[in-house]
């Protein structure tokens, strides 16, 4: 029986149409012997093909410059997808996948090479029974040969006849707004935005894309949500480890640029947006567009900069031969930003980012004013956090009256976590989730290039302060490897009005009928 669509699930505005690859579709991964090829983009692929997501006799191919045969590709493609209880579908699906994935070696640089790789997409093509072709292109590569490949896609491998071209980019997108620019420009000489797909995989992942659900379809939260009641928001970023000898390229882009300025001011768009007026893409990226442009760049005093150094047995950053000697660059990041609108205006919003922390989390936590004085003095704050990863959960801490005959109050939580109220979900990769958005032409959960440069122009002075290329360097504060960060960080947030919980409260609080 069919029904209701008011209890189905679905929401008709969200039911937005764009041009879908469903068929005679051949999916390019360009870097396909590198890591991030390996660990997210095959994985990604892999999970689309064993939930039927994938197109209708869709063909992988992977291409790099590394001479390997097939054989070594599907070991270095499967490496990666896990199967822990050996389970026998899982491993048949594995096979099939296999058999349609395949791979061509070449320069990045030389048209020939993008010739011949388009003269092997073609003998796939040649065997559809109709004549579109839909060719979906995706970057896994370094910034250093983004636009050659670019420019040779679209000259060489570009389909012109009945078909659908689209091109999925991986961040860096450029060192500061002028090489962003410089990087915009020249990959639209070739690729128009429709076409371009410019991933930033936190906007894949469930708790993110759950904010505009959280926000907009619930009155409780939208009443609440400004400057009238709440005190300051945190977005945390956490590591439990370093570089691990990957310092010479982490020195290269530092925290800020890693993490800070794409990954969290995301995150802070969706928090922060007005309603769009639907769930089009366009509508939804034309409202985080607004919101940044609200954002001035961020000031130095503003800023706390740290460096983790050897502690608990582990090396400190410096400790590491990748790494330039006497580097400032810096490993941990918390700055605050301000948004100037009606809804927001002096509330601080502080972004967090570290490596070789005490563990890996990354949260969203809105601390709540305090309640009026009088009957309840000094009484803990609400608040309401949100777990993007990993366990992810959303709970607001409040306050209620203890069981028994006392009247006392105590902090407590709503606890909405995933695992325990959704026991059937699974919870999705990012990157299957924005891959499948792809294909589907859907641009919501993908980054669009006004976005970009207004981005870099919050981050880009700071960035050039840390550079060195407007006045002194500044030296990050110490910190050791395994703990919260710097020791300066709890007063850098009570600066700006965060009021730390007491010792009692501790989350989740044990089973109170238990006590």
């Amino acid at each position: 029986m069919t029904r209701n669509r008011s209890l189905s699930g679905t929401i008709p505005s969200m039911e937005t149409t764009n041009d879908e690859l469903k068929d005679n579709t051949i999916i390019v991964v360009l870097g396909a012997s590198g890591d991030l090829a390996k660990k997210k983009t095959l994985p990604a692929l892999f999970g689309l093909f064993h939930q039927g997501f994938l197109p209708r006799d869709v063909k992988i191919v992977g291409y790099a410059r590394t001479k390997m045969d097939t054989e070594e590709f599907h070991k270095r493609t499967t490496s990666y997808i896990k199967n822990p209880d050996n389970d026998p579908t899982i491993a048949e699906k594995l096979e099939q996948f296999k058999a349609l994935s395949t791979y061509v070696s070449g320069s990045y640089e030389d048209g020939a090479a993008f010739d011949n790789l388009n003269k092997y997409l073609e003998d796939i093509e040649s065997k559809y029974q109709s004549k579109e072709c839909n060719r979906l292109f995706y970057l896994a590569l370094p910034p250093s040969v983004f636009i050659s490949v670019a420019k040779n896609l679209k000259e060489h491998c570009y389909v012109t006849r009945g078909g659908i071209n689209r091109i999925i980019v991986e961040k860096p997108f450029g060192k500061d707004l002028d090489s962003a620019r410089e990087l915009l420009s020249s990959l639209k000489q070739y690729w128009t935005e429709d076409e371009t797909f410019r991933i930033d995989h936190y906007l894949g992942k469930e708790m993110v894309k759950n904010l505009l659900v959280l926000r907009f379809a619930n009155i409780a939260m939208g009443a609440a949500w400004d400057k009238n009641s709440i005190s300051n928001v945190q977005i945390t970023f956490k590591e439990p480890f370093g570089t691990e000898g990957r310092g010479g390229y982490f020195d290269e882009f530092g925290i800020i640029r890693d993490i800070l300025q794409n990954h969290l001011l995301q995150v802070l768009s969706i928090l922060t947006m007005e309603r769009p007026v639907s769930f089009a893409a366009e509508d939804i990226r034309d409202e985080k567009v607004k919101v940044l442009r609200c954002i001035p760049p961020i000031e130095r005093s503003d800023t706390l900069l740290g460096q983790y150094v050897a502690a608990n047995g582990k090396p400190g950053y410096l400790d590491d031969e990748t790494v330039p000697p006497q580097s400032v660059c810096p490993t941990f990041a918390a700055t605050t930003l301000w948004i100037h609108n009606p809804r927001w205006e002096g509330v601080p919003f502080i972004l967090k980012a570290g490596k070789a922390l005490n563990e890996a989390k990354v949260e969203v936590r809105i601390q709540f004013k305090d309640v009026t004085q009088g009957i309840f003095k000094d009484i803990a704050r609400n608040e309401l956090v949100i777990r993007i990863q990993p366990s992810e959960a959303v709970y607001l801490k409040l306050n209620a009256k203890a069981p028994g005959l006392y009247t006392r109050a105590i902090p407590t939580e709503m606890d909405l976590t995933y695992k325990r109220r959704f026991t059937e979900s699974k919870i999705p990769e990012a990157y299957e989730a924005l891959i499948l958005d792809a294909l589907k032409g859907d641009h919501s959960n993908f980054v669009r290039h006004d976005e970009l440069d207004v981005a870099w122009k919050i981050f880009t002075p700071l960035l050039h302060w840390i550079d060195g290329l407007s006045g002194q360097r500044p030296r990050p504060v110490p910190y050791p490897y395994g703990s919260r960060g710097p020791k300066e960080l709890n007063a850098f947030v009570e600066k700006y009005g965060y009021r730390r919980a007491a010792d009692s409260y501790t989350w989740p609080i044990t089973n109170l009928a238990s006590l």
